[in-house]
């Protein structure tokens, strides 16, 4: 059986990669960046250590600058 993890990213199919982030035309402004850190800052779903998401497995100081990103418990 699949783990949460590995569900999510077949669901993203070919929206989100990590190699996005080389472009500029694929990332979002600094504001809204920020605005969704803070969100994952505040979600028990965030491992602090390493800022990674438990449900996606993403490493989100990263993933919360993506256009097409979204949050897996869609807190954003």
């Amino acid at each position: 059986m699949p783990s949460a993890w590995q569900l999510y990213k077949q669901s993203l199919k070919d929206q989100t990669k990590p190699w996005h982030l080389l472009s500029s035309e694929n990332r979002i402004d600094e504001e809204t960046a920020k605005a969704r850190m803070e969100i994952c800052d505040q979600c028990p779903e965030l491992i602090q250590l390493t800022k990674q998401c438990k449900q996606c497995g993403c490493f989100m100081v990263m993933k919360t600058k993506l256009a097409t990103a979204e949050c897996p418990l869609n807190k954003w």
